[in-house]
């Protein structure tokens, strides 16, 4: 039986996709009346999940990023001072009723983290949101070109492959990082790993992931609409996301551009100032609350998400496909198959700017296309993702399967 559950995760407040689920889960956790612990590297300054009643205990620390090299290049492939938070809170307050989901460790929390839950592994659940478990650069691609990598992972193929985005060094940066991480973490005796997509599997296999191991365990999915978008009526192009190289925005632009047509940006990042000078005539909203972003919907006639890298999921086109928004999507996201199987929108190579405009202005000029696509999306993609309720139960499954053999 669970009685208390610790939720672990580099971030406390929503800049992506995993950590929105982090969150939302503790959240849903707590509601469902269970004692929660959100366990994060930053300062924990959430207070909607403190008032709910979720125990934060919080590092006090900041993105890779956000420091100095020095400082990135150490704390990255070892961060003690987490280590020892996470290792003194297991110690203090374990029980045999305790259960641990570890969602996002690669910006603060480190490898380090690994080390500090050997000891409750028996109880341990957790989510691939990305391939960091598996992968030196967590994508399984060539960063620099958006490549799918073929290779296994930590080989001396994979050592000796320039796929960083900034450079080889870079890489074997990361690749000292992964054996730290091996290190504490054995691929082949993993624990339960839910894997957020079913093509992610062989992926993870290819690392030493055993197959009983890996759950594919789709996101839950809250339309932005309870009602089809009758997108045939309207004219706008949505992109949401961060803005940033990885999500391409910048090749969104320049395929709307290319198209003639209105692209609207929900999203903020460090490529916000650079692309609005760049392209004055798109519209940047930056961060929206979910009750705009239903407005931006209802006015939309497709959803753009370009990625420069393989997508394992992608929780925006997810979302707008049940609101009965066409996508056009990277042919390398883990999604495209299944949206292009549905009928329900059109895979790209987003660098090809020429292909890409042609793909919006093919959905932008047919509205019968339109229509159909929406009217697919609606309808036919279901089961690419969970309501909130069935995802909670199928965590709660997990959680109880693996107190149950620990016991």
């Amino acid at each position: 039986m669970i009685d208390h559950i610790v939720v672990i995760n580099d971030l406390s407040v929503p800049k992506g996709g995993a950590t929105a689920l982090a969150l939302a889960s503790a959240s849903a956790f707590r509601a469902r009346g269970y004692r929660v612990t959100f366990v994060t590297g930053d300062d924990g300054d959430n207070p909607a999940l403190r008032d709910q009643g979720v125990e934060i205990v919080a590092l006090g620390s900041k993105r890779l990023l956000s420091g100095g090299a020095l400082t990135a290049l150490t704390r990255g492939v070892y961060n003690r001072a987490a280590a020892d938070m996470v290792a003194r809170w297991i110690a203090a307050n374990d029980r045999p009723s305790t259960v641990y989901h570890v969602h996002g460790w690669a910006q603060i929390l480190s490898p380090s983290l690994f080390a500090a839950i050997a000891p409750v592994r028996a109880r341990l659940v957790y989510s691939a949101h990305d391939f960091f478990l598996a992968c030196p650069n967590g994508a399984f691609a060539f960063l620099k070109t958006g490549a799918v990598c073929t290779l296994t992972p930590m080989s001396p193929g994979c050592i000796g492959a320039n796929c960083d985005r900034r450079s080889y060094a870079h890489k074997l940066w990361r690749v000292g990082r992964q054996a730290v991480q091996r290190h504490h973490y054995d691929p082949r005796h993993s624990p339960p790993v839910l894997a957020i997509h079913e093509s992610m599997r062989p992926y993870l296999m290819r690392a030493g992931i055993p197959d009983a191991a890996i759950e594919a365990l789709p996101n839950p999915v809250v339309p932005w609409c309870s009602t089809r978008v009758e997108a045939e009526r309207n004219a706008e192009i949505l992109f949401i996301g961060r803005l940033e190289a990885t999500k391409g925005p910048d090749l969104a632009a320049a395929a709307a551009r290319a198209a003639g047509c209105t692209l609207r940006v929900i999203g903020d990042g460090v490529l916000r100032e650079s692309l609005q000078a760049s392209y004055p005539e798109m519209s940047f909203m930056g961060q929206q609350p979910p009750a705009a972003i239903r407005g931006y919907a209802e006015r939309a006639r497709m959803l753009v998400m370009p990625s420069r890298y393989p997508e394992p999921y992608g929780l925006v086109a997810a979302e707008a496909l049940w609101s009965g928004l066409p996508v056009i999507i990277t042919d390398t996201a883990f999604l495209a198959d299944d949206i292009v199987a549905a009928g329900a929108g059109l895979a790209i190579e987003p660098r090809d700017t020429l292909a890409f405009a042609a793909a919006i202005r093919l959905i932008a000029e047919d509205d019968a296309l339109a229509r159909r696509m929406s009217e697919a999306a609606y309808g036919h993609t279901r089961g690419l993702a969970l309501t909130p309720d069935a995802w909670i139960d199928r965590l709660l499954d997990a959680y109880t399967r693996r107190v149950a053999m620990a016991a």
